[in-house]
Order: C-alpha cells, then structure tokens, then sequence
C-alpha cells in the first residue's frame, strides 16, 4: 500500500492549489479526482455558466441597440454554438490545471473515486481496473456539493435538468419553469430569457434573495420581470406530470403550469454520502456537511475539509481562502482562522449583485446604530451615459466609526464596484474619505463619491 504524507480528495479550487503547495513544499503528495481535474467551479460551475450569461447578454445588447441609437435585426441564437463555445473555455481551464498539476514535483494525480476504509486510509475505485488502497498522514477532503433533487410527486416520470445537465442542452426551451429562486435558478432564467424562452420562476418565500435587505430585493424582482420573466412567490411544486411536448406542473396553492422544460435549482447537498465519512469518526451535520472548526479541522485529527462540503458559503473564492489558511497553518506555522472574514459574492445576474459585510437585518440583530447611504443607478454618470441604469447602491455606515459595515451594489459590473468597498472596509477607511476620494471620471466606481454624499442630505 501506497503511503503519502498528504492526500487530497477533489481537485476543487482549494484542493488544486493546496495539493501543489503542499507537494512544492516536499510532501509526498496524491490527489484523487473521481471526474474530472477543476472541480465544480471549472466544469460545471462557474467557468461554463459565466461564458453562457456572456452570449445571453450579446443577445440581450442586440435587442436593445435601437436605444442607444444603432439600427440591427432580432439576434438568432446558436445555442449549439454557444455551447461549443462554453466547452472551449472550460477545456482551456481544465487543461490548464491538469499540466500545472503535472509539472508539480512529489504530487500525484489519481483518477478514481476515494473511499474511507480507515481511518488513515483510502480505497481508490477505478472505472477500469482493480481497487487499490492509500494511507496517508494527514488527509484533505475537498468532495463538494451536487443538486439537491426534492421529493416531488411524479418528477421522476419526467426528462427535468439541474444546473449541470442544463449546461449541455442543445436547444431553446420554449417554456422554462424553474423550481427555486435563488442565485442558480435566477442566473439560469435569466439567461434562457435572452436566448428567447419563456420563463416562469417557482420561489418557496415571500420575496427574492430573503437574505438581503427588502429594497435590495425588490430592484432586483423589478429588473426580472421588467425582461418578462413570471416570478410567482409562495409556491411549492405540489405534483408533476407528462404531457404533450413538456409537463404540467401543479402548486400547493393549486395553480397549474404548462412548460416543456424544467430546472431543479433547490439548492445542493454535500458529497459525503459517496465518502463512507462516518467510518473514520469524522462528524456531519444534520445536513450531511462536515464539521469543521475555524483551522478547517474536523472531529477526526489529522483530517481536514475544505470548500463547499463544510458547509459554510458555497463560493470559490472562500475555497480558495480554505487553501491560504491551510497551507499557512501547516507550512509556516502561523494560527490562522477562517472565523470573522470577509465574505464577498457577486450573483451574475445582470445587473450583477455585488455584496459585502452587513445586511440591515445583521447590523439590528447586532445592535449597530447605523446610516444608510443609498442612491439609484440612475443618478450615475457612468450608467446614465452607458444606458445601464437599473439598479442600486447601497451602503450601511457605522454611526459613531463612520466605517463602513456593508454595502449591496445591484449594477453593470456590480460586483468591480463593491470589490472597492471591500478593500476599503479591510482598510478602515472611512465613508468620509471615499465621499472625498479622486476617483478616475467617469467610472462606475466615482459613484462612490455621490453614494456617501447622500448622507450628508
């Protein structure tokens, strides 16, 4: 049996990175990847939904183009193309990583499926070929999230998508219902909405985003359904069944849907079922996420997780965050914590949805007194002469510190635009200071002049 001084499972954003570092720094190092090296963001997250919002956007440019003056004919989409296009990219990523990992001296790359057997050791499944097992002194597990796939009378009597097989459909639906309102089923019904589908939107809650702050919300329902998307709130798929050219759909509330088309975006449940964690002790929420404490340590020594099977915020970036904080512990011998950092996220819906720091809600629950400085896009130069009006800034500032605590940007290049704030908040640097600061003109991130100017009315 093999024996490694480290073993990661999954080639995610953090596990990668931390294999090479680890195997840079003289480990003997494995990484076992049962599908394909990158993970989820490069394959079938991030990389190939980013490239396909890029093409709906041309679509959407072009329908619009009669506003800003250029005369153009009713853009056809590809979707064949667009998708060979979205393959291109992802292939360029993937590839990518495979021959920096193949060029990393004492790392080995396994393509197989890890299995506990014991505690420090791994069973490796091979699509071809025998079993074989690894042990290791200290193991890494970085296995990620899958669709979530409800329990839905008669869902299983239908051809429905998630957000990974929606990525390879080779045509247009006609009729896109999607079951969940959240950042997936937002970006998806958006997309198919420009590449020329009709799109209804099931949402459980009361309102769009529940976690942000109502008129965050609120902007964003208004520029949805502005395009034409349907948005019904509190409603439950109750029961699905076949029927000519797609399905009919009945709700809790009793209404009835017709589409030809359905995507399940209900959120993700962690891989840890296809682990057999429970054999080495490692603990799991009810959820089936493994607990982790702030070092990314499990219950079990010399076992860590990383990434989305943690539980914590499901994005790349804090993956990639696990990695540094890892990979300082271990190697410098720094105390690093995941605890109190700063968690950005950027929802590609467009306008974006660029968010840090503190929601009202959180600054009330904390009992922060704090302002609020929010202005519309429509009051921004950039915007007003882009065309790109829809939208928001907003900012919560700390009454008695006159630092920032948060702010939501909903804009083109939303997410740039807080990037800004961000730095500033990790700097201290005072709304004051912004609302004063020589900002290039005209950029959307001068806006952030007026943005804190508005508290001084």
């Amino acid at each position: 049996m093999e024996h490694y001084q480290a073993v990661i499972i999954g080639s995610g954003q953090g596990g990668t990175p931390l294999s090479k570092k680890l195997a840079s720094a003289g480990w003997k190092t494995a990484l076992v990847e049962k599908a394909f090296i990158g993970g989820t963001c490069v394959n079938v997250g991030c990389t190939p939904t980013k490239t396909m919002i890029s093409s709906a956007r041309t679509a959407y440019l072009i329908a619009e183009s009669g506003s800003r003056g250029v005369r153009s004919s009713k853009p056809e989409v590809d979707i064949r193309e667009v998708i060979n296009l979205k393959n291109k990219i992802v292939a360029k990523f993937r590839n990518g990583s495979e021959k920096g990992l193949e060029a990393t001296e004492n790392l080995t790359v396994i393509h197989g499926e890890a299995i506990f057997s014991r505690e420090k050791t791994l069973r490796i499944k091979f699509k071809d070929g025998p079993d074989t097992e690894i042990s290791a002194d200290k193991i890494f597990i970085d296995i990620g999230t899958r669709p979530n796939i409800p329990k839905i009378e008669g869902l299983e009597d239908i051809r429905y998508l998630t957000s990974s097989t929606i990525l390879d459909l080779e045509e247009i639906p006609g009729h896109l219902v999607v079951i969940g309102g959240n950042y997936i089923g937002l970006e998806f019904g958006q997309m198919y909405k420009r590449f020329g589908s009709n799109v209804t939107i099931l949402e459980k809650s009361e309102r769009l985003l529940k976690k942000e702050d109502e008129d965050v919300s609120e902007e964003m329902h208004k520029i949805l359904t502005e395009e034409g998307m349907e948005i019904l709130f509190n409603e439950k798929t109750k029961k699905i069944t076949p029927s000519a050219g797609g399905f009919q759909l009945i709700t809790d509330s009793g209404k009835t849907i017709i589409g030809t088309h359905l995507l399940i975006a209900t959120g993700r449940i962690p891989n840890t079922d296809n682990l057999n964690s429970q054999i080495p002790g490692v603990d799991l929420d009810d959820k089936g996420f493994i607990r982790v404490n702030g070092k990314l340590e499990t219950s079990v020594k010399d076992i860590y997780a990383i990434g989305d099977v943690t539980g914590g915020p499901a994005f790349t970036h804090i993956s990639y965050n696990d990695y540094i904080v890892i990979a300082a512990n271990l190697l410098n011998g720094e105390n690093r914590t995941t605890e109190g950092r700063q968690v950005p996220f950027c929802m590609f819906t467009d306008p974006q949805l660029g968010r840090v720091g503190m929601t009202e809600a959180e600054a009330k629950a904390k009992g922060i007194k704090y302002v609020v400085a929010k202005i519309p896009m429509a009051q921004v130069a950039r915007a007003i002469e882009t065309g790109e009006t829809r939208g928001l800034m907003k900012a919560l500032v700390d009454e008695k510190t006159n630092e920032i605590l948060g702010a939501a940007i909903i804009g083109t290049e939303g997410g740039e635009t807080m990037t800004v704030v961000q730095m500033a908040m990790l700097g201290k640097i005072k709304a004051a200071e912004i609302r004063e600061m020589i900002f290039a003109h005209p950029l959307y991130a001068e806006s952030l002049n007026n943005l804190f100017m508005s508290l001084e009315k």
